[in-house]
């Protein structure tokens, strides 16, 4: 068993500073059977830890017709396997460039808000989907480091209360890693996305000074973290491919590590929608 804990300046495992170099893999976008090939690839590429969402509206396409809820608790198995800490992104929302941002299109109630309505349907699913996470967590043997309220919501709303109820949910259904956010580097995301007591991560694909002196100014203290590098862009249907020169991301990913920063490559392998 070990501890997981955010520090004044360092992430600390067992009270020693550590650095988490993560990448991105969607476990519903990778056949199963190739699980382990693709953890094994980014341990090859000298990272530590993979970062996963979990799309509710895949697992629960019709209210209560719960699918394969235990595909999540399986990657997170393969990734200790593999030698890799796990980062989870439950939601409910998640964009991901995947349908409905993950909420299911038959949820009642203004969905990201403090609506009754809309937090009694979460809370059901959470309380269906988090046992695969709490069992796996870092304090009881497993892989998992921490968990994110939400997704970007800075880049939505600016309801704390909605936030804050979220948290309160993902603690009071067992998780007890460190929670995060993740908005982008700017002031009305920074304010509208994250909540006191919760460390705040930045998501951007280049200028990581700028960026986070910009994180600094409302969070002095703490670990910095990139929670999405984005080292690539997502494609549109019919639309010219998207490729990022290999050195110019290099330099920025040189920058973030130069800051003293941990990272989370996105993607680092996109995978594929099937029957998308």
């Amino acid at each position: 068993m070990s501890e997981f804990t955010v520090g004044e300046t360092d992430f600390l495992l067992d009270g020693r500073p550590v650095r988490l170099l993560s990448g991105a893999l969607h476990y519903f976008r990778v056949h199963e059977a190739q699980w382990g090939h693709r953890l094994a690839m980014l341990r090859a590429m000298g990272l530590n830890c993979v970062e996963t969402y979990v799309p509710w509206n895949l697992h629960e396409p019709h209210p209560g017709d719960f699918r394969d809820v235990e595909a999540l608790g399986r990657f997170l198995d393969a990734a200790r396997e593999a030698g890799l800490w796990a980062i989870v992104r439950p939601g409910p929302y998640i964009c991901a460039e995947w349908e409905n941002g993950g909420l299911p299109h038959w949820l009642r109630g203004p969905a990201r808000t403090s609506d009754e309505r809309y937090l009694a349907q979460v809370e059901r699913w959470f309380r269906r989907l988090l046992p695969q996470v709490v069992a796996r967590q870092i304090d009881r043997g497993g892989p998992v480091l921490m968990v994110q309220v939400e997704n970007e919501y800075g880049s939505y709303g600016s309801d704390t209360g909605y936030l804050l109820r979220l948290a309160e949910l993902l603690r009071a259904e067992g998780v007890t890693v460190p929670l995060f956010t993740s908005d982008g580097p700017e002031d009305h995301m920074l304010t509208g996305g994250s909540l006191p007591g919760v460390l705040a991560t930045v998501n951007f694909g280049s200028g990581a000074r700028t960026a986070f002196e910009t994180l600094r100014r409302y969070r002095p203290d703490g670990p910095l973290m990139c929670m999405e590098f984005w080292c690539g862009w997502f494609e549109h249907w019919g639309g010219e491919p998207v490729v990022r020169d290999a050195g110019d991301a290099a330099a920025a990913l040189r920058e973030i590590l130069e800051c003293g920063a941990s990272v989370n490559l996105y993607m680092a392998h996109g995978g594929t929608n099937f029957a998308g």
